[in-house]
């Protein structure tokens, strides 16, 4: 069982969308698909769906072309941000509403029913009104829907965003199992880095209407194929500053200068983009290890409780920076900022990876 996209693009009022896309997905896989809002994740999903025909190219299903095809003749499940179920039904009704529609007997309705209940952890609300569960208990509710139908392809947009942090997480935890157990194909959208490594499987990098890389999702987290992806794959996203290579030298500018070994090394001199994620940095007099140092200026800051994330000027550049603790510091001052240089990554001038960072194929 595969969902094939070959070449598919969609323009709508003469704006695009989707630039041509070549997507497989396989049977029994989680698919994240990542990126910013205006992406192109809920237009690439609607693609797959059957809900909007692609202006160029052809979607395949298990080999037969399906790109016409309405999406009611398709064994497609649908999940939205904003969770939909019938008001006046139980959550019984609604979890066997596609079932009855399918024609299916009053026996094999209440099993599968039952059974999908049991996944979700409904099985005590059957009986209750959509209204009477809390907002995790609707979300269990529809998703138990999609899954009721045995569909071949599950399709997720966003639908945990509304949920609380603790629901979220208990889901994310959960939807892994359920796919395991489904043996469908599942995609999977979010805006959320951190939400796809916590899901795994597999991600698709999303910017503009393109998929900048697909691939196993901690592959692509560790060795992003350009700036793009790191900017996605990163949140906050990465920070960026130019580098000269020379010899055995990285060069950073104002002095600032680090040792190019392990895959460096092989790079040709010239010059560079540096990239690092905002967790790589540190205020100087807490790293430990070797490290280079930036003076910054700072912006402000903002306290997570357990964690500080900085507001920097670096010249021309901007960073964020994420640390651990509460720290007391004044916007405007001068702060001095560490960087282990295992944590970079060098891209060329024209935004393509040259060498990821050391820890990543260590990781």
């Amino acid at each position: 069982m595969t969902l094939e996209l070959k070449s598919v693009s969609s323009m709508v009022g003469g704006r695009v969308h989707i630039h041509p896309t070549d997507l497989t997905l396989t049977k029994g896989t989680m698919n994240v698909l990542l990126g910013p809002t205006l992406s192109g994740k809920t237009s690439l999903m609607r693609l797959m769906a059957g809900l909007d025909r692609p202006t160029s190219g052809r979607i395949f299903w298990d080999g037969q072309d399906v790109t016409g095809q309405r999406v009611q003749d398709r064994k497609v499940a649908m999940v939205y941000q904003q969770f939909i179920n019938y008001p006046a039904m139980t959550v019984y009704d609604n979890i066997a509403s596609p079932l009855r529609l399918m024609g299916q007997s009053k026996t094999e309705i209440d099993r599968a029913v039952k059974d999908a209940a049991e996944m979700m952890k409904l099985t005590p609300l059957l009986d209750r009104k959509p209204l009477e569960l809390s907002g995790g208990q609707q979300q269990r509710c529809a998703l138990a829907r999609a899954l009721v139908k045995g569909a071949g392809l599950v399709l997720l947009d966003e639908p945990l965003a509304n949920l609380d942090y603790k629901l979220r997480e208990e889901l994310r935890v959960e939807i892994p199992k359920i796919f395991e157990a489904s043996g469908a194909i599942f995609v999977y959208a979010t805006t959320e880095p951190e939400e796809a490594l916590l899901l795994g499987g597999h991600t698709a990098t999303l910017w503009e209407g393109r998929i900048t890389q697909f691939g196993p999702t901690a592959q692509v987290y560790r060795q992003p194929r350009d700036q793009i992806t790191a900017r996605v794959f990163s949140d906050p996203p990465m920070n960026f500053l130019p580098v000269v290579k020379q010899g055995h030298r990285l060069s950073f500018g104002e002095g600032v200068n680090a040792p190019a070994d392990g895959a460096f090394a092989a790079l040709a001199d010239g010059r560079y983009i540096a990239g690092f994620r905002p967790n790589h940095l540190e205020i100087a007099g807490h790293h430990q290890g070797r490290a280079v140092e930036f003076a910054c200026t700072l912006r402000g800051t903002e306290i997570t409780g357990s964690e500080t994330f900085l507001h920097l000027t670096h010249g021309a550049d901007q960073w964020v920076g994420l640390v651990h603790g509460v720290h007391a510091l004044t916007r405007g001052q001068g702060l001095t900022v560490a960087l282990d240089p295992q944590f970079v990554y060098l891209f060329t001038e024209d935004g393509r990876l040259a060498a990821p960072a050391s820890y990543a194929f260590a990781a």
